[in-house]
């Protein structure tokens, strides 16, 4: 129940009692600018992946490379989990520079690919050069679980070319300054535009996890971009042209355009976002809890803590309130890391102590950072959590036989008083509206006082609504049962919906306004893309970011043995 979640900032003796109950509470952990202050963690999808990449020993190997003199062509790299096959199927196009564009409303790129069930045979590959290029336009099947498209990150691209065909490798100042050589600008799953449903994988083991597909897609990808840029080097220096060099691979990720495409996932699945959160919640209690630090679990801490304050050197933005964010974080880590010399690991609860000195004594963006970090040490009891974190099988229905209107009311009051709080009459708590494009079906958020549409605009202002609902149940008559208002009055079925969940799922709802003039959707991206893994946020507006993926990540074959769990620091 929400009432049994406590924090530091409303009970301050931690006395034996409230200890085994400690947790932040939703409504301190649910606002915007706290969740768009999250960071990576042992949880992340894309080190779920990886760990079980490695510690099956997957097998990746290429089935076919065929490219012409420009480089146009297919290429088909498998993947055996020893239980199955997975092939990535990728078309390379030349493209003219005018032509290429991370916006959504792009219909050419560098290249696009999808992930295969299984190896495609030449019927296969026929069907797909004619219709994975089309992308939203293009018919998939269930044999297809994952669509999407990348461009070249040109400047690096080309110089990482002519570097490697003059016989040189390039430095790590180089790749630094953009950390990929190429950005997907769409990774669709789940159905999407005739592709294999989620419910056609999830009982796949190796896909239980979030995300998990369409991850692996990218994961693949990788390795596809490094020895195509090896490719096209040996292409323009002949026997002068050297391979790109391992150590340096791994210094590159796959880059990624996040628009607010992405925005609305979070408030129409608010079971799996509490699923994520309360995850990461409950891991997070669970070291906060523990009455001992070893010297080696605290050693850990502290490395990884400092590898972050290095790591800050590499992460630039266009953004100026991003590169205010990083620097505050840096002196931040610093503080932090001279606070450390003279902690006691042997006091009682240290690492509670400890955070409640980093609450005191820090910013968001670094409190979050600490969670994500106190988390490292302790794969024993937060690995478990990350199987959890998906909905599976068919959605439950909501059940309210027997409650009426009033116990509406007291759920309202008990769990959205944040809602209530909120005057949505004014202009600046209803500037915006969120719609759906025609042109692309991808969500838009608009300027309520400013343009038409708000006449389609999608169900996403919960707070709104919610205060709305209670205003009209105050002037009804209260001992209504709830089955007779809705089916009098139909239009508050899916706010409703959301009373009656929200006391089961404490972390589902995000408690702010999601339409007012100062909500940056950049916040609801931040939030999923770190659950994905994502590092080195660089918002380019309020509503588009560029991140990179599997940075430092180990190579796919690699050596299983020397596998580094800890690959993003």
């Amino acid at each position: 129940m929400v009432n049994q979640f406590m924090h530091s900032e409303f009970d301050k003796t931690h006395n034996e009692v409230n200890r085994a109950n400690f947790y932040r509470s939703p409504d301190l952990v649910m606002k915007l600018k706290r969740i768009g202050s999250f960071h990576q963690s042992r949880l992340s999808f894309m080190r779920q992946l990886l760990r079980r990449v490695f510690t099956e020993k997957w097998n990746f190997n290429y089935r076919n490379w065929s490219l012409n003199s420009k480089g146009v062509g297919h290429i088909v790299y498998s993947v055996n989990t020893g239980k199955r096959t997975y092939s990535l199927v990728v078309f390379t196009h030349d493209i003219p520079p005018q032509e290429r564009s991370d916006r959504v409303i792009a219909t050419a790129w560098d290249l696009t690919f999808t992930l295969f069930n299984g190896v495609p045979n030449l019927k296969d590959i026929r069907r797909l050069e004619k219709q994975i290029p089309l992308q939203e336009s293009g018919r998939m099947s269930e044999n297809e679980l994952v669509l999407g498209r990348a461009n070249r990150s040109v400047r690096l691209w080309d110089l990482v070319v002519e570097k490697l065909a003059s016989g040189v490798q390039p430095t790590e100042n180089e790749i630094g300054d953009v950390g990929y050589l190429m950005r997907t600008t769409a990774v669709y799953g789940s159905g999407k535009f005739g592709l294999a449903d989620r419910v056609t994988i999830e009982n796949f083991e190796e896909f239980k996890a979030p995300f998990q597909v369409e991850l692996l897609a990218v994961y693949m990808l990788r390795t596809v971009v490094f020895d195509l840029v090896t490719w096209f080097a040996k292409l323009k220096g002949g026997n002068f042209a050297v391979d790109l060099d391992d150590r340096v691979k791994k210094t590159i990720g796959i880059g990624n355009s996040t628009g607010l495409g992405m925005a609305p996932f979070l408030v129409y699945h608010p079971e799996l976002l509490n699923k994520w959160i309360s995850a990461r919640e409950r891991a997070f209690t669970e070291v906060l809890n523990l009455r001992h630090v070893s010297e080696d679990e605290f050693k850990t801490f502290k490395k990884l803590l400092s590898r972050s304050l290095d790591n800050l050197d590499g992460w630039t933005s266009v953004s100026t309130d991003q590169l205010k964010r990083i620097e505050q974080l840096r002196k931040d880590l610093e503080g932090l890391l001279a606070f450390l010399s003279s902690f006691n690991r042997l006091q009682k609860d240290p690492w509670l102590r400890l955070f409640q000195w980093v609450e005191k004594n820090t910013s968001m963006e670094t409190q979050e950072l600490v969670v994500s970090l106190l988390l490292e040490p302790y794969a024993r009891f937060v690995d478990k959590l990350g199987p959890d974190m998906s909905v599976l099988g068919e959605k439950k229905f909501t059940k309210f036989q027997g409650m009426s209107c009033n116990d509406l009311l007291r759920l309202i009051k008990d769990n959205f008083s944040w809602a209530l709080e909120v005057d949505y009459s004014t202009q600046s708590q209803s500037a915006r509206f969120w719609y759906y494009s025609q042109a692309k079906l991808e969500p838009r958020l608009g300027e309520r006082y400013k343009e038409v549409g708000s006449d389609l605009e999608e169900p996403l202002a919960i707070g709104r609504d919610i205060s709305s609902l209670y205003d009209h149940l105050l002037k009804g008559d209260c001992n209504t049962p709830i089955s007779q208002f809705l089916l009098e009055q139909p239009k508050w079925r899916h706010i409703v919906k959301r009373v009656l969940s929200t006391p089961m799922m404490p972390y589902g709802e995000i408690r702010d306004n999601l339409i007012s003039k100062e909500m940056k959707p950049l916040d609801l991206l931040r939030c999923k893309l770190s659950f994905f893994g994502a590092t080195n946020f660089d918002p380019r507006s309020d509503r588009w970011v560029r991140i990179c993926m599997y940075q430092n990540a180990p190579l796919s074959g690699s050596d299983t043995s020397a596998y580094d769990d800890f690959w993003p620091y």
